[in-house]
């Protein structure tokens, strides 16, 4: 069997809210520090809590990672989507499982690895009762982990890094990681031809999704005051600038040459936004559709005033409240023509992921 090093994909079907995002980000993390260009993915982002979900990561030494359809590694959490899941892997592939899901394996073409999840989290003490599912993803991600190659220092800087150094979490989840891989190591035969080693493709770049990117943008653009209220998917832009504007812009003196306000609502944040422009600064929000909609004649104000204001639209499909969880371009013409009358607002997109 020739080993597959560097160029596979890893797709682990589980639940919507099942704590699994964690995990994920961990996997992707990690291959991404041992150097390796990857991207992640939700393949079918859920509606509600217990639906199916999947993500897909991709590893590829030439740096082709957008995302196909073949499926080299799966990891099958979800009963529901276990026969899906199964059907799914290429052959010479390899089906990672959890042990108490008690339906037929009908491949005889791919390496199977079942899992005892729920025995390995069940068995560490310091697993508080309520903590069993969220931690028990970081079992899979230890099996695969010793199966695969992965660097265990690079995961424990992934998990430091998603943690923000709370150590007692860091702790929790790492022990469980090391309990999945001590497990894999001494119970399963490597089957499969998948394999990682360290390279050096992402020296000087850095992981991130739009939203950190759109953040880091507005920051080296000069941003000064952000106005913006939480809504879905556009959140992670304000809670990004919160992130990095402390790290990117500190004086020495200790003092801030930026504001970030939540407001009360979005026609409120956008008002703040105006406002601030009106005074001299350079400012923005984000929001999606239906903040958009709200925004709508506040958005003709600054138009007609020609104050100068900027508003990420982060876009989701839909009218109304929309559908939070499915991405599009829906807003276009919208965005273009918002106000009154006579308005044809500039409107820029990214042209690409560089």
């Amino acid at each position: 069997m020739n080993k597959i090093v560097n160029d596979f994909s890893i797709t682990v079907g589980t639940k919507n809210g099942s704590g699994s995002s964690t995990a994920n980000n961990t996997i992707l993390r990690s291959v991404f520090k041992m150097g390796i260009p990857v991207s992640g993915k939700n393949l079918f982002p859920s509606n509600i809590q217990g639906l199916p979900t999947w993500y897909t990561i991709r590893a590829n030494k030439n740096g082709f990672i957008a995302h196909h359809e073949q499926r080299d590694i799966v990891i099958a959490i979800n009963p529901d989507s276990f026969a899906r899941d199964l059907a799914s892997v290429v052959p010479g592939g390899a089906f990672f499982y959890s042990d108490d899901i008690r339906q037929p394996i009908t491949r005889a073409d791919i390496a199977i690895y079942p899992m005892p999840i729920k025995t390995i989290v069940k068995n560490d003490p310091n697993v508080p009762t309520d903590f069993r599912d969220l931690v028990g993803n970081m079992v899979y991600v230890g099996v695969l982990a010793q199966m695969i190659n992965m660097d265990m220092e690079k995961i424990l800087a992934a998990l430091t890094f998603h943690f923000k150094g709370k150590q007692k979490p860091i702790d929790m989840n790492f022990n469980a990681l090391k309990a999945g891989a001590e497990w894999a190591k001494a119970n399963l035969e490597k089957k499969d031809p998948f394999y990682l080693e360290p390279m050096n493709k992402t020296d000087g770049l850095i992981m991130a999704d739009g939203n950190t990117a759109a953040a880091l943008g507005s920051i080296f653009g000069g941003v000064q005051f952000v106005g913006w209220y939480p809504i879905t998917p556009a959140t992670s832009v304000a809670e990004s600038l919160n992130d990095y504007l402390p790290q990117l812009r500190k004086r020495e003196d200790g003092k801030h040459t930026y504001a970030v306000i939540q407001a009360e609502d979005e026609l409120a944040a956008l008002g703040m936004s105006i406002g601030a422009g009106w005074a001299g600064l350079r400012a923005m929000t984000s929001t999606s559709g239906p903040g958009l909609s709200l925004m709508t004649e506040f958005a003709g104000l600054a138009y007609y005033a020609e104050v100068p204001v900027v508003i990420w639209d982060v876009q989701r499909i839909g009218p109304s409240t929309g559908l939070p969880t499915r991405t599009s371009q829906g807003d276009l013409t919208f965005t273009h023509f918002i106000g009154h009358g006579d308005s044809h607002s500039v409107i820029l997109l990214p042209g690409d992921v560089l």
